[in-house]
């Protein structure tokens, strides 16, 4: 059915919007088991309702945008673990009814990782595969799930941990011929000069403003990318035009090698007012930023003395266009029942 809401473009350009948190280490912090090449995606089809109450602790900590767990869901990689292209689709597509029975009465935004994320290799912290690959060809990988993503009712794509100029091109581009709301999302490192590139080696604000070329973008910006390094992210992308994203990973390393996470987790909550200021509209976290920290993250935007905004009309997201499915859509596409859960006391 169609809900008249806000779009978040719209909420974006009045105050700052709260995101979730990294759903595939929350996951994993609960004690499922994510290790697998489809990361949190094999849980669409084996535990659905842990992705509903992951989802839901976040929102029950103040995000306001869910993001589906699709990121490494891919029709390939689905098939790689012994599952059909009719039933690889149909999981794919019920992540935004997940997220939407979890989130309540936020956004949802459609996760679609970078090429890289389906080798579950770790390339897609290099972006080395885009030597091999051509824009048309990174394109037509992405095409079936920004679509099927789009169909199920997504209020917008994040197109997120991409790690080279080629990839973004091929996504602003894909959403751009589809007409869907996306928002892209850089991995990036600092170079010598303490300036944003790409994990390719691009300057960060060139993407960027190739990006903000494109209405389909609603906004630009970084993620899983260690806080230290925001600043000057946030500084490359908020001189493109568009409203800056903005969700770090927790302060730790990935070791993909070894497979663990090692360093202090956790993001110093007095890093997000310099970033809201510079420009950051939605704000959250990636990799090992659990809904306490999306919490903490909350509080410090809503306190009083910062010149950031907080949204809220009555509690809830402002008005809005979407498609909404009910609370049972999962069931319809041959799920189990499903309950949203209350966040645990933290």
């Amino acid at each position: 059915m169609i809900v008249s809401m806000r779009s978040l473009a719209e909420a974006l350009a009045t105050g700052t919007v709260i995101l979730d948190g990294g759903l595939s280490t929350e996951l994993e912090a609960r004690g499922h088991d994510v290790s697998s090449a489809l990361w949190s995606a094999r849980l669409l089809r084996d535990d659905p309702g842990a992705i509903v109450a992951a989802h839901a602790a976040f929102a029950a900590a103040g995000a306001q945008v869910a993001t589906t767990a699709s990121y490494q869901a891919t029709v390939e990689g689905f098939g790689a673990a012994g599952v059909d292209a009719t039933e690889a689709r149909r999981l794919i597509a019920s992540s935004v009814a997940l997220a939407r029975e979890g989130q309540g009465d936020g956004w949802v935004a459609g996760s679609v990782g970078p090429y890289g994320a389906m080798l579950a290799d770790g390339s897609e912290y290099t972006g080395a595969y885009v030597d091999a690959l051509s824009v048309a060809r990174l394109r037509a990988f992405h095409r079936p799930r920004m679509e099927l993503l789009a169909e199920a009712g997504a209020d917008v794509l994040a197109c997120e941990t991409v790690p080279a100029a080629a990839e973004a091109e091929a996504l602003i581009a894909e959403a751009d011929a589809l007409g869907i709301p996306v928002w892209l999302s850089l991995t990036t490192v600092l170079d010598g000069d303490g300036v944003a590139r790409t994990r390719r080696g691009e300057l960060a604000a060139d993407v960027f403003a190739m990006a903000a070329s494109v209405d389909a973008v609603i906004a630009v910006g970084v993620n899983c990318t260690a806080p230290a390094a925001i600043g000057a992210a946030v500084a490359a992308a908020s001189v493109a035009g568009r409203p800056v994203v903005v969700y770090p990973n927790s302060g730790e390393s990935w070791d993909a090698v070894g497979r663990r996470w090692t360093g202090t987790p956790g993001i110093a909550t007095d890093d997000v007012p310099p970033w809201v200021d510079g420009g950051a509209r939605l704000v959250g976290g990636c990799c090992r930023v659990r809904p306490s920290d999306i919490e903490r993250v909350a509080m410090m935007i809503r306190r009083p003395d910062h010149k950031g905004s907080w949204l809220t009309v009555g509690g809830e997201p402002g008005p809005r266009m979407i498609r909404r499915p009910d609370h049972h859509a999962g069931q319809r596409m041959g799920l189990p029942p499903v309950t949203a859960m209350r966040a645990p006391e933290m």
